[in-house]
């Protein structure tokens, strides 16, 4: 079984299984589950699934971050178990009435918005390449100067930079259809007959070489190139109009007759009512937005900068899109992306500070790859892995942030395009502007990770639970992980430099790498061997004490050997959550037990049944200074009490 399946399992398990999950769908960074009842979800098994940088609960969804790629491979294996994969959309339906209204409307733009993004991504890098070809400097290593520059080639790369706004309403207006249910290609007309050529071009009127129409002696009427609003509420009208016709108009004439009445009603409001509204609504976001951007001494750095991450956490930071859009549209350049950027690195950084300083392997496991994933533009996995979960680094982060938000302001730094940051973000920054955004993004990095480091993250020795990962079946039953129990045995022990342990039940030997909990597949709870039994009974394999059995869950049991050394016998995974049922145990915590000696009974068709891994890991507890080594001596089936399965190698002390 492959990392990516076992994870898989690991997370429907976890959930609740198959039959707590409504849907199911992915992002760039995330599954989205919507479930049926949250109470089944235990988060704490959740956030310590191997690959798992953070779980959460937004707008009604339950979301796991993964990062980008993989979570398209989970995605496929979580699928390959049977459950049929939905749309973005019908998971986002199914929580449209989760969340205030305010959350709700919010989450519906940048439904609206976020598809049309890699465009304007894209138009961005463009722009940015172009700045720098034509900047001087660059042309003077090849001797050239902007005169030299073919025109033909200036008007190739107006193409590049100039389609996506100019016809901004259609990809609008396209996406709103889809969003609310109308269709698609009737959304993409609207939003191109918003620029129809035929009407005064808005960039003309803007700058007074043209006039507006006027209709009726009293209504403006232009072209809607780059603008946002008159094109929303067209696909949102409209693809509600359509659907209210498609339920009225005869099914015979419904191909003719709902085009042709949406159309010709549409385009009517959204020339002479809608886009006159919005747009004057639109120029005053805009206005009011730069107002903001435009405050002085670099205060918009501040607050943006301080304030953006938290936004993030809220998840209505789509509304920014809008925003950004809106900027690009009109000035050509985005204030707002250089600051929001450094708010993204001082995040990263912060992340970085813990993985470096933590001695905690599985969370220095977390850490690293999620404040890479920062730097690339994705604070999820570092905000929700781990600067939320100790709080101080986050606030460090937004501390970092504050101070390169300042830095960016003050120099009135300005990006070429959207919704690419920090180090991909360097593309929209070449037109000289290159070595002040690093210094901004390099400031605000060094203060959050200098905090963070200093005072933002005390590490801690491991603790059980983050040896074991917070939630695993043992620790649940207080097994210890990183110690072995006090001793049952009080008495001297014996002087001998190796012990041989016999298998413990019927079946066949695999690596302990193979058990599909990270608890045991990555030794945190300390070396051993894994079993796939042939029956339902485990023995003693040596003569010792029953240092400790799970009177409730039956399910595990520890015993000591005069040696000082414990065995662990944990009879299948998370089954902790059978309480029992299917297990009888035939000794308690306290008895000495004989080699051979029947000490648990398990049911196995209850639990396979139960849709649970019947592997036992059979292992050594960590934390026995006692042990040199602990080796695996057999591969294959074993019979209880006959074949050696562990060797304990004892220190000279002994």
């Amino acid at each position: 079984m492959s990392d990516n399946q076992r994870i898989a399992q690991e997370v429907i398990e976890a959930i609740g299984g198959k039959h707590n999950i409504a849907s199911f769908a992915h992002c760039a960074t995330r599954l989205r589950i919507m479930v049926k009842d949250k109470q089944q979800i235990d988060q704490k098994k959740v956030e310590n699934i191997d690959k798992v940088k953070g779980a959460f609960f937004n707008s009604g969804q339950y979301q796991i971050i993964f990062g980008t790629g993989t979570v398209n491979r989970i995605f496929e294996e979580v699928e390959k178990l049977g459950i049929e994969g939905t749309s973005k959309e019908d998971v986002k339906s199914q929580g449209k009435k989760e969340g205030n209204a305010f959350q709700r409307a919010i989450r519906t733009f940048g439904d609206v918005f976020v598809p049309i993004i890699p465009v304007l991504v894209a138009t961005g890098l463009f722009m940015g390449l172009r700045g720098l070809l034509t900047q001087n400097e660059i042309l003077a290593w090849f001797g050239a100067t902007p005169d030299d520059i073919s025109p033909n080639f200036l008007l190739f790369t107006q193409i590049l930079t100039d389609t996506a706004f100019a016809f901004l309403p259609a990809l609008v207006a396209w996406s709103a259809f889809r969003v609310f249910g109308g269709s698609p290609v009737l959304g993409i007309v609207l939003g191109l007959m918003l620029v129809n050529p035929a009407l005064p071009n808005a960039y003309a009127v803007a700058d007074g070489s043209v006039q507006p129409l006027q209709m009726f002696g009293f209504i403006p009427v232009v072209g809607y190139q780059g603008s946002v609003l008159p094109a929303f509420f067209v696909g949102l009208i409209g693809a509600k109009f359509e659907k209210m016709l498609r339920r009225r108009v005869p099914e015979a004439l419904d191909l003719i007759l709902t085009p042709f009445i949406t159309l010709t009603v549409m385009i009517t409001l959204g020339l002479f009512a809608i886009g006159p509204v919005f747009h004057s609504l639109e120029e005053w976001v805009l206005h009011g937005t730069t107002a903001v951007l435009d405050l002085p001494f670099g205060i918009a750095g501040i607050i943006i900068g301080f304030l953006h991450q938290i936004i993030v956490v809220t998840g209505v930071h789509h509304i920014f899109n809008f925003l950004e859009i809106q900027l690009l549209e009109k000035t050509g350049f985005n204030p707002f992306n250089a600051i929001i950027t450094c708010a993204m690195a001082a995040q990263g950084a912060a992340c970085l500070a813990v993985g470096l300083k933590t001695k905690n392997m599985k969370l220095k496991a977390l850490a690293l790859p999620s404040s890479l994933s920062a730097f690339l533009g994705i604070t999820e996995p570092a905000i929700f892995g781990v600067n939320l979960r100790y709080m101080k680094p986050f606030v460090m982060g937004l501390i970092g942030g504050a101070v390169g938000g300042f830095i960016a302001s003050l120099f009135h730094l300005q990006g070429t395009g959207m919704a690419v940051t920090v180090i991909p973000g360097t593309l929209l920054y070449l037109n000289s502007q290159l070595p002040l955004y690093i210094v901004a993004n390099v400031t605000a990095m060094a203060i959050a990770f200098a905090l963070t480091w200093f005072f933002g993250y005390k590490d801690q020795p491991a603790t059980e639970e983050e040896a074991t990962g917070n939630d695993s079946p043992v620790e649940n039953q207080a097994i210890p992980s990183e110690t072995t129990l006090p001793s049952a045995i009080p008495a001297s022990r014996p002087n001998v430099k190796q012990l041989e342990i016999a298998s413990p039940m019927h079946g066949t030997v695999v690596d302990l790498e193979q058990v599909p909990d990270p608890a045991f597949s990555e030794k945190h709870m300390g070396e051993g061997i894994a079993i796939h039994p042939s029956d339902g009974k485990v023995y003693a394999p040596f003569d010792g004490v029953v240092a400790h059995v799970m009177d409730k869950s039956k399910h595990a049991v520890i015993l000591e050997h005069a040696t000082g050394i414990q065995l662990l016998i944990h009879i299948g995974i998370n089954t902790v959550g059978l309480k029992g049922n299917g297990f009888v145990t035939h000794v308690k915590s306290g008895d000495s037990v004989l080699e051979g000696q029947l000490l648990i009974e398990f049911d196995r068709d209850i639990i396979q049944n139960a849709g649970l891994p019947l592997i036992t890991p059979v292992l050594i507890p960590n934390g026995n200074d006692l042990i040199s080594s602990v080796r695996a001596v057999s591969r294959g089936h074993v019979n209880a009490n006959r074949k050696r399965v562990l060797v304990v190698e004892f220190t000279e002390r002994q």
